[in-house]
């Protein structure tokens, strides 16, 4: 966004031209817009979150570094002594 800025003003816009273009002020459906941009921007949001939580997850390992297999069965509790 700042690089954008900076093409403005290389452009000979000012800040609040530049601005009117970034919030689609001069459009005539300005409101959409600005809807349809939040929408988009939930959207990534969730994929971002959803992808990494997938990626987190399957990196986990279901043992621990430097454990041992569990070899406990059901029968081992059956018996009492």
């Amino acid at each position: 966004i700042i690089q954008l800025f900076k093409i403005g003003k290389e452009l000979g816009l000012s800040k609040k031209e530049i601005n009117r273009v970034f919030l689609f002020e001069d459009s005539r459906y300005r409101i959409l817009f600005k809807i349809l941009l939040i929408i988009i921007s939930i959207f990534f949001g969730i994929i971002i979150i959803v992808l990494g939580i997938g990626a987190i997850e399957a990196s986990r390992n279901t043992y621990a570094a430097g454990t041992f297999y569990s070899t406990v069965k059901i029968k081992d509790f059956d018996k009492k002594k």
